[in-house]
């Protein structure tokens, strides 16, 4: 079992601890007190996330905080652009990229990416192959 602390989740969700926290007390977020702590199974979390460990984007900085991690449901690609579906939970975020950006992450139905929420835009990101 990997335990991970509020601030530990906090850090992984690009939360604030407080706002984690809540989230667990409300119940949509698996952890369970102990004493005065906080507690996270990651496997817990993934389950409730959709998402799944081995995807590790630490090498990715970016300045957008709102970063969401799912799964490619669907991957269409017409003349210069490419619309990409993603499950992040039991939620799908639709984003349009051009085909080149699409291709170069190699993109493909089931790829595990990072969906990056910026201002009206969602980009996508992958981990690099290389």
């Amino acid at each position: 079992m990997d335990l991970l602390s509020a601030d530990e989740v906090a850090r992984h969700l690009r939360l604030n601890v407080k706002r984690v926290q809540a989230l667990a007390r409300e119940g949509r977020l698996p952890g369970r007190r102990v004493g005065r702590k906080w507690l996270f199974d990651r496997r817990d979390l993934d389950r409730a996330l959709g998402t799944t460990s081995h995807l590790d984007l630490a090498g990715i900085d970016l300045s957008a905080r709102n970063q969401l991690r799912g799964r490619i449901l669907a991957l269409t690609v017409e003349g210069v652009m490419a619309e990409v579906t993603v499950a992040v939970g039991d939620q799908q975020v639709v984003s349009v990229i051009t085909r080149g950006s699409a291709e170069r992450l190699g993109l493909r139905v089931g790829d595990e990416v990072l969906a990056v929420i910026k201002s009206t835009e969602i980009m996508i990101g992958k981990e690099s192959s290389r």
